[in-house]
């Protein structure tokens, strides 16, 4: 599986809504990785920046280089708490994982500079999730959005009369030629 579109590509098909019901589909295992941070201490400013400004460099290293196994996401923000979600759709753990923990990745470093100046003070938290998932052991809708979530990042199929269900999208193997 390799990251489906190019960064304008991606802009431009995020913009234009697909009219209709629509489906996402892969035959391959991938990895959902949720990421996020919330600021526990507003005022503290300067304890919150620079952790919410960590994530951009890491963003644009993984759309530069796809070969890495990021392969799209969605970012979300509330405004009280002032929470962050990033939505992540990753080839494999092994990918994942290999990123996080290279000396040469922006991660480490981000990570590295987290414990020291935070720590657990308290003034931001900071969390994920994880989950790998098989074929065919998933199954999204999509009604009159642009491309989203794990159709960016896999393929973008409209639902069929033998996927009108969400038990039939669990169910069907599709194949497309």
């Amino acid at each position: 599986m390799t990251a489906r579109n190019t960064t304008s590509a991606r802009n431009t098909a995020r913009q234009t809504v697909s009219p209709g019901r629509f489906t996402a589909q892969t035959d391959e295992s991938f990895v959902v990785f949720l990421i996020g941070m919330r600021v526990n201490k507003f005022w503290a400013f300067d304890k919150w920046t620079p952790v919410a400004q960590a994530m951009a460099p890491m963003l644009d290293t993984l759309h530069k280089y796809p070969e890495k196994g990021f392969l799209g996401g969605e970012s979300f923000f509330r405004l009280f708490p002032l929470t962050t979600l990033l939505l992540s759709y990753w080839r494999s753990i092994e990918d994942l994982e290999r990123f996080a923990r290279s000396p040469s990745e922006p991660h480490l470093k981000a990570w590295q500079s987290f414990s020291k100046s935070i720590g657990s003070d308290g003034s931001v938290g900071i969390w994920h999730e994880t989950y790998r998932i098989d074929p065919g052991n998933y199954e999204v809708i999509y009604g009159n959005m642009p491309v989203f979530g794990l159709a960016a990042a896999t393929q973008h199929l409209p639902v069929t009369a033998k996927r009108e269900r969400a038990s039939e999208r669990l169910a069907t193997k599709v194949i497309v030629s």
